[in-house]
């Protein structure tokens, strides 16, 4: 059989990067078509003369030139560059899936372009479904494409649901590390450095889904993804804090039975299956031993010391483009407390005072979702230098 056309979206992050390993390890099923990145050249250079795709995108037009040197001894592989190639490049007759691993709203666009040209999606983007879930998978059910998790809980819940498709969801049960700072108490919260945020105790990740754990707003994300994905109310979603990372989600059904997927954290699994489904492939690495694992511990989120869990909630229930504003100004935080511009409570704060004072719209459109966007990011930035924010 051929090998399956791949385009990664976000090829230098750390989800990428991991698919490279899958694809690597099984490259008589798969194939590399695309390639891309926002700013780094030098890796995405070097993936290309690894991998020799049919075309690489670098994000910021800037760096063009500076990638086009680092490809001139690859003549066949096509360099692009720029938001509009983005989403041009996933239309490409070949491709079979797109991998989208970008970070941010930025992949909103290039998933809706794939979705209308029928290619099966590989989801890792959470933004994707928290700023326009609705509209996605309209498209999704108007072009027959299947959407595929890739995040681990998602993952886990989507390989629980195998086989049940007659019998409906009673409970998913979300779970989640807690982060760095599960253990601290809240007052201490306001000292706690860019560094102390970035130590994840068990899965290695980029910066801005690091910082995003530590908030528990990466859970509040993953929470509207799963009442899109699985058609569940916000009400059936419970959030279980499980320091041990071993329990990636679960499924309860109205017989009372919980399924659950179990695995050492290794995002490989979850992008692999993705990949494959329905097949299971053989993976390298650590396996889960069950006599080491002598401790399963569940504890519920506190919302009052993660507040952006609480505001993601909220979100939900409000509903329209409101996970869309939460979406924005986290990104504007996220990024300001990575600078040191921020502390790490204020993240919240300019969280909530931005759904007070941007536009409500409970029938978004796509192009109210870009208007949104961009005034929820003007808000949030302007928050962060009054001192009604600070």
């Amino acid at each position: 059989m051929p090998k399956r056309q791949i385009a990664i979206l976000g090829s230098t992050g750390s989800i990428g990067t991991q698919a490279l390993q899958v694809i690597e390890e099984h490259s008589d099923l798969f194939e590399v078509y695309c390639l891309t990145a926002n700013t780094r050249t030098q890796l995405l250079a070097e993936q290309a003369h690894k991998f020799k795709p049919a075309a690489v995108v670098i994000a910021d037009e800037r760096r063009y030139d500076e990638l086009k040197g680092l490809m001139a001894d690859l003549p066949d592989v096509k360099v692009y560059a720029g938001a509009r190639a983005l989403d041009e490049i996933v239309e490409a007759g070949p491709i079979d899936m797109v991998l989208t691993a970008m970070v941010g709203f930025a992949g909103l666009s290039p998933t809706i372009h794939a979705i209308k040209t029928r290619k099966a999606i590989a989801l890792a983007n959470k933004e994707t479904l928290v700023v326009a879930g609705e509209l996605i998978l309209q498209l999704a059910q108007q072009y027959h494409v299947p959407i595929l998790p890739v995040d681990s809980e998602h993952s886990a819940i989507f390989q629980s649901l195998v086989g049940e498709d007659q019998n409906p969801i009673d409970k998913i049960l979300l779970t989640a590390s807690g982060g760095p700072f599960r253990l601290m108490p809240q007052e201490q919260l306001a000292t706690v450095t860019k560094a102390d945020a970035l130590r994840h105790p068990t899965w290695d990740m980029g910066a801005k889904i690091t910082i995003d754990s530590a908030t528990m707003m990466n859970k509040g994300f993953e929470v509207i993804e799963a009442k899109w994905l699985f058609g569940v109310s916000a009400e059936q979603i419970q959030v279980l804090v499980h320091p041990q990372s071993i329990v990636h989600s679960a499924v309860q059904f109205a017989d009372g039975s919980v399924k659950a997927q179990l695995g050492v954290p290794d995002m490989r699994l979850p992008i692999q299956y993705a990949l494959s489904f329905p097949r299971r492939l053989p993976l390298s690495g650590e396996r889960l031993d069950l006599f080491k694992a002598q401790h399963l511990e569940f504890f519920e989120p506190d919302l009052g010391k993660f507040r952006c869990l609480a505001l993601a909630f909220e979100a939900i229930h409000r509903g329209g483009n409101m996970p869309c504003i939460v979406n924005a100004a986290n990104e504007i935080v996220n990024r300001a407390f990575l600078e040191d511009h921020c502390s790490f409570p204020q993240m919240a704060d300019v969280i909530a005072q931005t759904m007070q004072r941007a536009t409500f719209s409970a029938t978004p459109d796509y192009d109210v979702y870009v208007q949104t966007d961009h005034e929820a990011r003007r808000i949030a930035g302007e928050l962060l230098h009054s001192e009604t924010a600070l």
